[in-house]
């Protein structure tokens, strides 16, 4: 089990990372997005607000939803945290924590997706479609508010990820762009995929209908899957099949998304 984060602690380092850099106007970037903030809740509130508002909504209007929304979790900035070191442990191209939570728009899908995840639990179903709609337009993203997402989880690019309603993502999970995990239709009721702890998903993967991809499991770029994958096994293709021998690792912690050799070519 992990422990739980001191978001003080994150805060100092983020401080202290947005303090290094002497090109004059990224300093002003910096300033509003974090040093103008006396916490991580209040700059991550601000952030939302400015991706967000529109002639609806204000950004001081949005930036108060959000910052209520903390106060009444404290469990979202929890996340959006660990989502945050996550992406700095797990991407190559990713120097520090203020990179993420200025830069990558996979970050801010997912934490405005908690935001919007909150309102539909308050029953503010209208509220959090709008959300849903402006991340969509936004990050070209669509991430359904009742859809259950766990934290530490990279979005890679982020760019046309698409998760259900009934999706269920757990910790320490990984997607990259292009990525489905949608319905296979009009089926009603619980119809998305259920995503375990570790899973790697690799670029274009659709994975449909209300199965199962197994903990450690690695589906492979561009894969098609329609049954659900074991634990600790690798599939690719269209449709996907199993290729090499299971694994004992948890891929989304490492993104390698090579495979095993395979006997066929599509």
């Amino acid at each position: 089990m992990n422990s739980p984060l001191d978001l003080n602690a994150v805060w100092q380092t983020m401080l202290m990372q947005s303090n290094v850099c002497c090109d004059v106007l990224i300093q002003g970037v910096f300033a509003t997005g974090i040093s103008d903030h006396r916490n991580f809740q209040s700059a991550l509130a601000a952030l939302l607000a400015t991706k967000l508002a529109d002639r609806a909504i204000s950004e001081p209007a949005l930036a108060a939803l959000v910052a209520s929304a903390l106060v009444d979790d404290p469990s979202i900035a929890e996340a959006a945290a660990a989502d945050m070191i996550a992406i700095f442990e797990r991407d190559a191209a990713c120097p520090d924590y203020v990179t993420p939570f200025l830069f990558f728009k996979g970050y801010h899908a997912i934490q405005a997706y908690r935001i919007a995840h909150w309102l539909w639990t308050q029953d503010r179903w209208h509220l959090a479609r709008h959300l849903q709609s402006l991340v969509s337009e936004r990050f070209a993203l669509d991430i359904h508010p009742a859809a259950r997402l766990g934290q530490r989880l990279v979005f890679d690019h982020g760019t046309g990820i698409v998760i259900g309603e009934t999706c269920v993502i757990e910790d320490d999970v990984s997607l990259l762009q292009n990525v489905t995990l949608g319905g296979t239709g009009k089926a009603t009721g619980d119809r998305h995929p259920k995503v375990r702890r570790g899973v790697l998903v690799g670029a274009g993967a659709k994975v449909l209908g209300n199965i199962e991809l197994g903990e450690g499991a690695k589906i492979g770029a561009g894969s098609v899957v329609l049954e659900s994958v074991p634990p600790y096994t690798t599939v690719v293709g269209n449709p996907a099949r199993r290729i090499g021998t299971r694994h004992t690792t948890l891929p989304a912690l490492g993104m390698d998304q090579r495979l095993p050799p395979v006997d066929y070519i599509i």
